[in-house]
């Protein structure tokens, strides 16, 4: 026997005549998952202790809406940098000890007063999904590395295109790290067909990717990284009712690109927008494309739709409207019609981008680029192989992803979404998260210093303002977005509303309570839409700020919903209070 061999016994135990590095290795077995099936797992005890931890910081019913006791940031940012690697090893329950103290005051997106934003509760099977990828390190480089488990990459391509109304059978998707990587492998696979010679020289030609002045910041992100350049984004106006895009300065824009010989790569269509959920009508857009085509030399444009935010609502086109079988109110049901309308225009996309962290219920980051031709995208994005990956299955999307190693936990999650909810499981979710948003907006109503802002658009979300007691609110709102002589009137309100937005997060924070119960996490918007007078956009004070609430997890009830306008009431009477001390004094 050799002396390497007397290191450790059949078990695996380190002698103690061992070497340091041999007793440090076989400490370590008990911080690494067993690879054998094995009555005290290390993983299964750890992940038990966690969870126990984790519970710790779990409020009592209707406690604060984040985690742990103290809502404070306890960084300090003047000493992180002086963090240092330990010389020795520390104990894997010390460690997890310390990531849990980590979660000390942060969001709890299932509580039921959190409502600040398109952020949902994940689902347990997707949550166990993702881990489980996580434990065995799978990646959807290749099929050697990902083996059985890449099919849920490809059955979610299946699952999606065929509900988008796609040949399900040529479509593909790639899941990547959020909607900004969804944006960005539009603007690359629109780069890639429009200046085809980009992919070896660079992008040498100014092509455009048109967008409304709803779309997402992110477009700055992707043009930047690709080396397009932010200022060959173009905006198009956006109706003032609707916030969709105005077709008719889309067409504007077309011709004028087409006579000068300006090669378009992408026009962008937003389905279904955060605040005000803006869906732009992707039909109209496909035919101007196709009535304006590049000049000669660029390929066609690509039109990529992001529906990181409506995507879900394709599940409601096989929804029985006429006998609705799960029971939604009328008020809910006539949205859900106009919802679906407007989502099934997917259907002209060449590709979409989809969230299932945002409307799918998963954690981050479950996001997916699903694109109509999978032998085009494939095609012309294919590198050449690389000499130190074999490919052992017909799978292999290395060859032509954006990132390389990419772990397989975003496709579990969303794939398991899928394949736990089905049509009505969305259908019951989602119409749940309307019928809750009804019902705030009726209590709304009986209010009259308040006026909701967005009353003619059907999305998740709530946008509200609140006036002085002695203000009529409706009245009030309305002037100020369409009468240019209440522009002042405008802005003062609007720093009414940021007072109030601000006033209801240290409360939140600070763990007040109003009647009795916790104040609500709720977020506000410093201009989702722009006023009747401010349609081009060009005075940047004449924009609508509003509160907003987005009741987007299953624990929402309606008493929640009640107490929100409370604790509106009380943070409105106390700004206003404050204010008017100051002026007396």
């Amino acid at each position: 026997m050799s002396d390497l061999e007397r290191h450790w016994d059949d078990a695996g135990r380190a002698s103690d005549e061992a070497p340091r590095w041999a007793r440090y290795r076989a400490d370590m077995l008990s911080a690494f998952p067993s690879p054998c099936r094995s009555a005290s797992d290390p993983l299964a005890l750890a992940i038990a202790e966690a969870v126990q931890l984790v519970d710790s910081l779990r409020p009592e019913p209707l406690g604060p809406a984040y985690l742990g006791g103290n809502a404070a940031l306890a960084i300090d940012f003047d000493q992180v940098k002086s963090a240092r690697i330990a010389p020795e090893m520390a104990s894997p329950t010390d460690v997890v000890r310390d990531v849990v103290r980590l979660f000390e005051g942060g969001p709890n997106w299932g509580h039921p007063l959190t409502m600040c934003n398109v952020v949902p509760q994940p689902n347990t099977v997707s949550i166990l999904a993702a881990m489980l990828a996580q434990v065995y390190s799978l990646n959807i480089l290749e099929g050697e590395y990902a083996w059985n488990v890449h099919r849920a990459e490809l059955e979610t391509a299946a699952m999606l295109a065929d509900a988008f109304g796609w040949d399900a059978a040529k479509a593909g998707c790639v899941y990547t790290y959020g909607g900004s990587g969804c944006w960005t492998y539009g603007v690359k696979y629109a780069l890639t067909r429009v200046l085809p010679e980009s992919r070896a020289h660079g992008v040498r030609t100014d092509a455009k990717v048109i967008c409304s002045q709803q779309a997402h910041y992110t477009m700055l992100n992707s043009t930047d990284w690709t080396g397009l350049g932010m200022d060959n984004i173009v905006r198009v106006r956006t109706d003032v009712d609707t916030n969709a895009m105005d077709v008719g300065h889309l067409e504007t824009l077309l011709r004028d690109f087409a006579a000068r010989g300006v090669p378009v790569a992408a026009v962008v269509c937003t389905m279904g927008t955060t605040d005000a959920n803006a869906f732009d009508p992707a039909d109209r857009v496909r035919a101007l494309l196709d009535r304006y085509p590049n000049p000669p030399g660029f390929g066609r444009a690509l039109l990529y739709c992001d529906a990181v935010v409506g995507w879900s609502w394709t599940f409601f086109q096989r929804y029985d409207f006429d006998t609705n079988p799960l029971g939604f109110s009328d008020d809910v049901l006539k949205s859900l019609r106009r919802l679906t309308t407007a989502v099934s225009m997917l259907r002209y996309a060449d590709a979409v981008g989809v969230d299932f962290h945002k409307v799918g219920w998963a954690p981050y980051g479950s996001s997916v680029f699903v694109y109509r031709n999978a032998e085009e995208f494939e095609s012309i994005l294919r590198r050449p192989e690389s000499p130190y990956l074999q490919p052992r299955s017909p799978y292999n999307p290395l060859d032509y992803t954006l990132e390389v190693s990419r772990p397989a936990t975003g496709s579990l999650a969303g794939w398991a979404t899928l394949k736990y909810l089905g049509y009505e499981g969305f259908q019951a979710i989602l119409g749940g998260i309307l019928e809750m948003k009804m019902y705030f907006r009726h209590v709304l109503d009986a209010a009259p210093n308040f006026a909701c802002a967005n009353r003619d658009d059907d999305g998740l979300c709530t946008l509200f303002r609140v006036y002085p007691a002695d203000v009529d609110g409706n009245a009030q709102f309305e002037r100020e977005l369409t009468e240019p002589s209440a522009r002042d009137e405008l802005i003062r309100h609007n720093r009414l509303t940021r007072a109030i937005g601000d006033r209801l997060w240290a409360w939140f924070r600070e763990g007040r309570r109003v009647n009795g119960l916790h104040t609500p996490y709720l977020s506000f918007s410093t201009g989702f839409r722009v006023t009747e007078y401010n349609r081009d956009a060009t005075d940047p004070e004449a924009v609508v700020f509003a509160l907003k609430a987005f009741p987007m997890n299953v624990h929402i009830r309606p008493a929640i919903m009640r107490h929100v306008l409370d604790c509106v009431v009380a943070a409105r009477d106390e700004v206003l209070s404050e204010a008017a001390s100051v002026v007396h004094v």
